[in-house]
């Protein structure tokens, strides 16, 4: 890949990176698990570690995805520790030859100080950000499991999506020119640009799974209809509306990669993480991605055979709807700005919604015919991998096209049991 997501003019000043910098980032050392211990204690963070004072530390790396080093530090190995977090400044499925800023982590870590302040039950304690190395110090989550793998083991996903609803609320409220004065709405949309990750939302989820792509791929049972889709007029002209609505929409400080990946569960908590796709947008991105991997797991329980699951995580979407509105209506009084009248709320909430249906359209194409896919789907055996994908493409599609003719999640039901 040519393209150079390596940083530029667009990265982050002040307190989030050097002032004046006119491309490039510093050179920094990348941390390995011996280097972790002597990391904290520069940092001052060896008294948050549980377990008894002086036993030796065990660092353990957990590094699953493709744009991070993450390790978990304990003192007890049955005690929670700490989770120290690194941007790598590359993808690194492809090494050194996509490289990527590394100035992400800034804005997690400025996402991370909004949620504290609003949301601190849904994400891990934070423990600062260390502009120096590109690196964040949180809450050990070990504990949890990660809500992907759980669906994928056929656990339930329980209430989980009334907390996403609320989580989303909180910070979307608290961001948005109901909850922030103009002045501060302002500073806030400027200081949380976040270029090269939009930009790789808007190729990656975006456009390419809507084009013949050297990033593509899907199932070849699925061939002709990927084919099918990528020369519908429709689909292409509302997937570019829907690419314009993210690049001119800024209504809050979003998550910005809030897929079922990104979602922590268990010991009757749901805690959210990796927030470094953070920036002003539109509400209904954060909440259509969720949507769109509760919807792949219906699909792949339904294939499985298993339609009470599927129902479980269909429901996650009315769920999560039910909480948001709920939260926002119940925030709703203390806007900062009362021209904005109840009247007005409903209008708010309805392009919300049809603007969370037509992002999930977009995840769920892009999930099943784009670059990155959903582990939902690619676990399942042949011939079961082929229908569900040829169902969440056409799901997809729907959505898309279609998104301002569902008003409300009990719609949805339909959709799912089609084959």
């Amino acid at each position: 890949m040519s393209r150079d997501l390596s940083g530029g003019p667009g990265a982050p000043s002040g307190p989030e990176g050097p002032q004046g910098r006119s491309g490039g980032y510093p050179a920094y050392p990348l941390l390995s698990p011996e280097d972790v211990p002597a990391y904290l204690e520069s940092r001052g963070l060896l008294h948050l570690l549980g377990g008894p004072a002086g036993a030796p530390l065990s660092v353990r790396e957990v590094s699953d995805g493709n744009l991070n080093r993450i390790f978990l530090v304990r003192r007890d190995p049955g005690v929670p520790g700490l989770a120290v977090k690194q941007a790598l400044p590359w993808v690194r499925v492809h090494g050194e030859s996509w490289p990527l800023t590394p100035y992400r982590a800034a804005a997690e870590a400025r996402a991370y100080e909004h949620l504290a302040r609003v949301a601190p039950e849904f994400v891990p304690a934070y423990h600062g950000y260390d502009p120096a190395a590109f690196t964040l110090v949180m809450e050990d989550l070990g504990r949890l499991d990660v809500l992907r793998t759980a669906s994928i083991e056929g656990r339930s996903p329980g209430d989980t999506g009334r907390h996403i609803g609320v989580f989303v609320a909180r910070l979307a409220f608290a961001t948005s020119d109901f909850g922030m004065g103009s002045a501060g709405r302002k500073k806030l949309i400027a200081d949380s640009v976040n270029p090269e990750l939009c930009e790789l939302t808007e190729d990656v989820v975006l456009s390419e799974p809507y084009l013949e792509h050297e990033h593509n791929h899907h199932d070849p049972g699925i061939d002709a209809l990927a084919r099918e889709v990528r020369a519908d007029p429709e689909v292409r002209r509302e997937a570019a509306r829907l690419k314009h609505l993210f690049m001119t929409k800024a209504e809050a400080l979003l998550h910005g990669d809030l897929h079922s990946g990104s979602v922590m569960v268990g010991d009757g908590r749901v805690a959210v993480i990796d927030p470094e796709f953070s920036f002003v947008g539109p509400v209904g991105f954060d909440l259509g991605l969720f949507w769109a991997n509760a919807l792949i797991a219906a699909v792949r329980a339904d294939v499985l055979g298993s339609a009470a699951l599927a129902e479980e995580h269909l429901a996650q979407v009315a769920e999560s709807w039910e909480g948001f509105t709920g939260e926002f209506r119940r925030l709703w009084p203390s806007r900062v700005d009362a021209f904005f009248d109840d009247a007005y709320l409903g209008e708010f909430l309805l392009g919300v919604w049809q603007d969370g249906l037509g992002f999930a359209g977009s995840e769920a194409m892009r999930r099943a015919i784009g670059y990155a896919h959903a582990a939902d789907l690619e676990t399942l055996p042949e011939p079961r991998r082929a229908a569900a994908a040829a169902r969440v493409v056409r799901l997809a599609r729907e959505l898309i096209t279609r998104r301002a003719g569902y008003d409300g999640p009990d719609a949805l039901s339909k959709l799912i049991g089609e084959r």
